[in-house]
């Protein structure tokens, strides 16, 4: 299984960011012998080899900063793993108002269906029926 397209798209994000602000690193990133996919599966390794589920985001990124940076990193074979990749979203004030318009009306649309359905069960007899009597 080869990492997740997501978990690809955030170390490359990070990596595009930090060559922004960082020319040293930004020679380190342009080697032709290294690459995103082997980047993350270099990642990957390390942290299975750690014992640990969890890391920071900064260590991540390290890890990813340092398979750019070191040479006699190679060959890095694909790992077979999940990765869970933790984000805050961030709406905009018109994203929020549509979220909340599109929920109070789910919940009218449901609180309406509730109150003109009708419950179908067992019919109960008339009472009123007069039955003859005997006496």
């Amino acid at each position: 299984m080869k990492t997740t397209d997501h978990f690809k798209a955030t170390i490359k994000a990070y990596l595009d960011k930090r060559v922004e602000s960082d020319k040293l690193f930004a020679v380190s990133y342009a080697k032709e012998n290294k690459n995103l996919e082997e980047c993350c599966n270099y990642i990957l390794q390390e942290v299975q080899k750690s014992g640990c589920n969890g890391f920071a985001d900064e260590e991540i990124y390290g890890m990813a900063v340092h398979y750019y940076d070191e040479d006699d990193i190679k060959d890095v074979k694909e790992v077979r793993s999940n990765v869970v990749v933790n984000h805050m979203v961030e709406l905009t004030a018109d994203e929020i108002a549509q979220a909340k318009a599109d929920a109070i009306k789910m919940a009218q649309s449901e609180a309406y269906a509730k109150l003109t359905t009708k419950k179908v069960g067992p019919k109960k007899e008339d009472s009123n029926i007069s039955q003859p009597s005997l006496f």
